[in-house]
């Protein structure tokens, strides 16, 4: 980051992203999100991506999913979800601050449980690469690292030297 940033999130424009029926949301980047993982470099780019969330009723950002080196921060700024976790689901509401460390017990989903209010937060990750996200529901591994974002299923596996 090149200096300080001060923004509001009523005087930005959302990046609209709804690729999946259960999965929408509105993102506000804050920072440069595109430094997140285009680096070429594990020292290039932001050490911090912040952003605002707006979740529409009954859906999520993201599916069920952990980092293996970056943290995330969520305050709840306003409305209320659910937040799945590998000890349960438990509901969260506006003025709550949940800390996600890197590994398997940061596992997380946060899902809109209202049906007719967004769910608003504010979103801080740390932004070290390379980085490796394992999706615990479907099997499936993202490794975003030097310009490289592709998932991959793990159900799907090769030898060390095939195709050498």
């Amino acid at each position: 980051m090149s200096g300080i940033v001060i923004k509001r999130m009523d005087r930005m424009t959302p990046k609209h992203v709804n690729k999946h029926e259960k999965y929408e949301h509105y993102r506000y980047d804050v920072t440069d999100n595109k430094q997140k993982y285009n680096v070429d470099k594990p020292i290039d780019g932001n050490q911090t991506v912040t952003a605002f969330y707006v979740l529409p009723p009954g859906m999520s950002s993201y599916p069920f999913h952990y980092h293996t080196v970056n943290e995330e921060v969520f305050y709840i700024i306003s409305g209320s979800g659910v937040l799945e976790t590998f000890s349960g689901e438990q509901t969260v509401t506006a003025g709550d601050v949940i800390v996600f460390p890197a590994g398997k017990e940061g596992a997380h989903k946060l899902t809109n449980d209202s049906e007719t209010e967004n769910l608003v937060y504010l979103d801080v990750d740390t932004n070290k690469t390379p980085e490796i996200a394992y999706y615990p529901h479907s099997n499936k591994v993202g490794i975003r690292a030097c310009g490289v974002r592709q998932n991959f299923d793990l159900g799907t596996t090769v030898g060390y030297y095939e195709g050498e």
